[in-house]
């Protein structure tokens, strides 16, 4: 499951015109492979200035990150409660400050990179949720992008009419968007519930 959620992933930033390098291709004894950073990003095009981030980002403020390491944690099965952040301390090493000061290293050295974490998902609940972010954010993560924004991102910008032969991914969901599979209420299910930009750079709350 690992490897499938961090394709997706990677096809998500490259999609939004980022360089991406797979952090490491070898597993580690004893599972840590789950534990350090999945991918590294760079945007060639990243905008200077603007209103701060959020911490839950959507696909439109992924414009605004220059670099960033991210960690994919694709258990689909889970919601990241702040319950379930606490009981999981592992989860956080691709925070540790040797892992960051390696990633700025293989990102060029001129700034430390973002802290991303792509999750399954986050709480629905307005409060919950909002503890969660709080919790993340406390821990030093900067941003954190659910796997249906990325998922959704792929569908939408998949289009029918071209050969996607070098993405098995792109072309996998470019045979469903033909046949039907991925149209009208099927759509709705990707739209995002909350991150839209609001006047003075809040995120709107869902």
């Amino acid at each position: 499951m690992a490897s499938v959620s961090e394709w997706l992933v990677r096809e998500f930033f490259e999609l939004h015109g980022f360089l991406v390098r797979q952090a490491r291709k070898y597993v580690t004894p004893g599972g840590r492979d789950e534990e350090a950073v999945d991918l590294l990003v760079w945007n060639p095009r990243a905008e200077t200035a603007g209103e701060p981030l959020p911490i839950e980002l959507t696909a439109e403020w992924l414009g605004r990150i220059p670099a960033a390491l991210v960690a994919v944690k694709g258990w689909h099965t889970e919601t990241f409660s702040r319950a379930r952040l606490e009981g999981t301390p592992e989860l956080f090493r691709f925070l540790e400050p040797s892992v960051v000061r390696r990633a700025t290293r293989e990102l060029g050295g001129t700034a430390a990179p973002l802290k991303l974490l792509v999750a399954p998902a986050l709480p629905r609940d307005k409060v919950e949720r909002r503890a969660s972010l709080e919790w993340l954010r406390a821990r030093g993560v900067d941003g954190v992008i659910e796997f249906r924004t990325v998922v959704g991102e792929l569908v939408r910008n998949t289009e029918v009419n071209r050969n996607y032969e070098k993405s098995d991914l792109l072309q996998v969901i470019r045979v469903l968007k033909k046949h039907g599979f991925l149209q009208g209420p099927q759509m709705e299910l990707f739209r995002p519930r909350r991150g839209r930009r609001r006047q003075g750079g809040e995120s709107q709350a869902g």
